[in-house]
């Protein structure tokens, strides 16, 4: 009778956890602090959002406007190029689609170009920020979010690489065109899906 003799193989490995794509590690408790541009100081009460280019309404909101809409929260997990990812958190904030119902995008629309006050851009396909899959946030596990991490208000587009959640974010552009925006100039992938690894142009 053969066999392996008990304990020969040694531990098995633990399994990987299924929410994380390929090459990402579970970053637990912590939260890194990644950005291209200097953090500014946000005066909520000055800030403003809007959503113009291919619409029939271009619209701006200020903080109370926003803060008066019909609010949403995303509860899962956001990943990171640099191969972090955090499992199991939560924000809250609104809905893209909802400030999208406002301003009525035209047919030719198909990308979004997202600005930040601090002028970092990064652009979208408009199909992957509607049908609940993109928020403008303000909470992060229920206090404020911190401004090393975009506070008080950041784009969430939790399916794709972390780079696309523009911080600071003031402005959504419907565009017909794709339009690189920061990175994406800079070599990053014009998509960015973490389950595909589209980390850089050519992935």
């Amino acid at each position: 009778m053969s066999g392996a003799t008990r304990g020969f193989l040694g531990r098995r490995h633990a399994e990987r956890d299924s929410r994380l794509p390929p090459g990402q590690y579970d970053a637990g408790r912590d939260f890194p602090v990644l950005t291209a541009e200097v953090t500014p100081r946000l005066d909520p009460d000055r800030w403003t959002m809007t959503v113009d280019g291919l619409v029939e309404n271009p619209s701006t909101w200020s903080w109370a406007d926003l803060h008066a809409l019909p609010g949403s929260e995303y509860e899962g997990d956001i990943h990171c190029v640099t191969t972090w990812s955090k499992l199991g958190t939560r924000f809250a904030g609104v809905s893209v689609d909802v400030l999208l119902e406002a301003a009525r995008p035209l047919p030719a629309a198909a990308f979004v170009l997202a600005t930040s006050t601090t002028g970092y851009t990064t652009n979208l396909p408009l199909s992957h920020v509607v049908d609940g899959q993109a928020w403008v946030v303000w909470t992060h596990e229920g206090k404020p979010l911190p401004r090393e991490h975009g506070g008080p208000i950041r784009l969430l587009v939790p399916h794709l690489y972390f780079w696309k959640s523009a911080k600071w974010v003031t402005k959504l552009t419907l565009l017909e065109h794709d339009q690189q925006g920061f990175w994406e100039r800079n070599g990053y992938h014009d998509l960015g899906d973490p389950w595909l690894e589209q980390r850089y142009q050519g992935d």
